[in-house]
């Protein structure tokens, strides 16, 4: 079942449930997957652009998080917490930074990475890899801390 697929079915449980954030997060997650849909023609939603859509509408919520913290805005933080909480089920399951590093390490390894400058090596390698499964962020100061300690 892809992902649209699984947003119709949830939807309706969510409406009669009363379930007003769920609703409106599966609503919006619905409304781009149709944006994406009219954008081509005739393209076909492959897993790929779904990890897409997801990963925008997650760092949306991570950024809207950030600054309603930062203006002292808890409540409207709580809310985007929840929304990416329910954006979350849909994800593939998450790695753990332990087991990201892991895949860094063997990735540095196979292209012989040994200093800053093969960076942009061992990214173009690893995220295709990783992506969806990890922050980008935390993947990219890992190679970082891998490359400026493997000196």
């Amino acid at each position: 079942m892809n992902l649209k697929e699984k947003i119709v079915v949830q939807l309706p449980y969510s409406m009669k449930k009363g379930d007003k954030v769920r609703t409106e997060t599966l609503r919006m997650l619905k409304a781009q997957i149709l944006e994406f849909e009219k954008k081509g023609a005739d393209q076909k939603l492959t897993e790929a652009d779904e990890l897409a859509i997801l990963n925008i509408s997650v760092k949306k919520r991570k950024e809207a998080i950030e600054l309603y913290e930062k203006g002292n805005r808890q409540e409207l933080a709580e809310q985007e917490k929840a929304e990416l909480k329910i954006i979350f089920e849909f994800m593939p399951p998450q790695l753990s930074e332990s087991d990201a590093t892991e895949i860094i390490k063997k990735i540095i390894s196979e292209l012989g990475a040994t200093d800053d400058k093969d960076f942009p090596k061992v990214i173009s390698k690893a995220m295709p890899e990783l992506k969806g499964k990890i922050d980008g962020k935390v993947v990219t100061t890992i190679i970082k801390n891998l490359l400026s300690g493997a000196k």
